[in-house]
């Protein structure tokens, strides 16, 4: 391969790599393509009563979530980080799996309980006390309870590595 392609190659791979994090500031002066060129392709794409919601998870382990709100004209309306503790309190038993997805976006991980008993969604988000928010789905796929708990990065002993 000519030198010229290999460098145009690895020129193309660093542009499309190069997808933003979080939405830009001025996020409601773009329109759903400026959005989509600057932050890559939506994980989900909903239909609302007003237009469509974009959904980007973000960051090491899926600490963010962005949901960002288009019109029908294709037109940026607004951008909320959802992996919030108040968004966590408004996730109660009784609430459908889709209500909490509509909620909170796409969990970081789905752990299937025993006895084909139901799941458990965790969602890790950014806070100082190395915790995730985990939701137990049921078999009806309604929410069974919520809670707090410590993902498994955050149960390692250093001593292991020193003492096993």
């Amino acid at each position: 391969m000519q030198l010229s392609t290999t460098l145009s190659l690895l020129a193309l791979s660093l542009l499309t790599a190069c997808s933003s994090y979080a939405p830009p500031a001025n996020v409601t002066s773009l329109t759903q393509a400026q959005l989509v060129a600057k932050m890559g392709p939506p994980d989900t794409v909903r239909q609302t009563a007003s237009g469509t919601r974009l959904e980007f998870p973000r960051g090491p382990m899926g600490h963010h979530t962005w949901f960002v709100d288009v019109d029908g004209a294709g037109h940026i309306v607004q951008a909320e980080q959802v992996l919030t503790e108040g968004n966590f309190n408004l996730i109660t038993p009784g609430m459908t799996q889709d209500e909490v997805r509509q909620r909170l976006g796409r969990p970081s991980e789905t752990q299937g309980l025993g006895r084909a008993r139901g799941v458990v969604w965790s969602y890790r988000y950014e806070n100082y006390a190395c915790q995730w928010f985990q939701v137990e789905l049921s078999q009806e796929q309604q929410v069974r309870s919520t809670g707090y708990g410590q993902p498994p990065e955050c149960l390692r002993n250093d001593n292991d590595i020193l003492f096993p």
